[in-house]
């Protein structure tokens, strides 16, 4: 952030004789890289004239240079007989200062009740003077960075190093520990085995069918960090993975995986997988699929 402080001062005898929306300005003064100046209207702006009756002094902060927006701080209070501020001291919130259509026009911001005329009169005039003291701080435009997600590396950290486990399951001989809860929030399915009136519910260790040890540890990955496996190391086909996938997806009720395999699926497609596809997307209640599969086959046979 970047400040000033500027005293503006002027000659009231001269001043108090101005009519209703006659300004007087101080000098321009560069803050932050933006040139600001201070704006008093000795009676009060036009806008407010029927209300205070110029019975006001009125003080702003003008924005003057041709950038779109900058925030800053105003504060200002006047000085009184002693050379002491006065305890009719103001100051902004932050105000976010733009110029709104018409480049030529600049942004204020300030206060149309500043101090009295009265008490202005009574107070702060000295030697037929009165003195502003007005403090700009600028903000710099430098916004908080904010990092971009990682819980699903978090996450993921528990499948390597399980840690509060307090479930496992076995398939085929082998055993995968993971958690209750993050299965349970992410699986309308496991949610209803592990915390409803289910058998599972109460069993620490559970035997799955009718899935393979690397298509359960794939879906067990996306589960945890919502990503979709990119290693196939232990499957013999991108194709036979999707396939897989799809239907632990479908049984487990993981709808962003079923279309994330979907996509995959099409994304093969050719005259010699679109029957299997369209096959796997009648089993797996694909429609969408299914009708991509039967108009592609409908656009290969017209070019046939």
């Amino acid at each position: 952030m970047d400040s000033a402080v500027l005293q503006f001062r002027l000659d009231y005898e001269q001043v108090k004789r101005l009519s209703v929306d006659d300004v007087v300005c101080s000098e321009a003064v560069s803050v932050g890289q933006h040139l600001w100046r201070i704006d008093c209207y000795p009676r009060g702006p036009e806008k407010y004239s029927d209300k205070d009756n110029g019975n006001y002094v009125s003080l702003y902060l003008r924005h003057m240079s041709s950038s779109r927006s900058v925030h800053a701080i105003f504060d200002a209070f006047l000085m009184d007989i002693n050379d002491d501020p006065s305890e009719a001291r103001k100051t902004t919130r932050l105000h976010k200062f733009e110029i709104k259509g018409d480049p030529l026009k600049r942004d204020d911001w300030g206060y149309h009740r500043f101090v009295a005329r009265t008490v202005l009169e009574e107070n702060y005039v000295i030697d037929g003077h009165i003195t502003f003291v007005c403090t700009i701080i600028v903000m710099r435009d430098t916004p908080v960075t904010v990092p971009p997600s990682d819980i699903g590396n978090q996450l993921g950290c528990l499948l390597d190093q399980p840690h509060g486990t307090d479930v496992s399951f076995t398939v085929d001989g082998e055993t995968f520990p993971a958690n209750r809860a993050i299965l349970a929030a992410r699986s309308p399915v496991f949610k209803a085995e592990l915390f409803g009136s289910m058998a599972e519910a109460a069993m620490s260790s559970i035997t799955l069918h009718d899935i393979t040890p690397a298509t359960f540890k794939h879906m067990l990955r996306f589960i945890y960090t919502d990503e979709f496996p990119t290693t196939t190391q232990d499957n013999p086909s991108n194709d036979v993975l999707f396939d897989l996938l799809l239907a632990a997806a479908d049984r487990y009720a993981l709808d962003r995986l079923k279309l994330m395999c979907v996509q995959k699926l099409w994304d093969n497609v050719s005259m010699d997988t679109v029957t299997d596809i369209q096959a796997c997307a009648e089993m797996y209640n694909c429609p969408e699929l299914k009708d991509k599969c039967i108009d592609f086959i409908m656009r290969k046979k017209k070019v046939h």
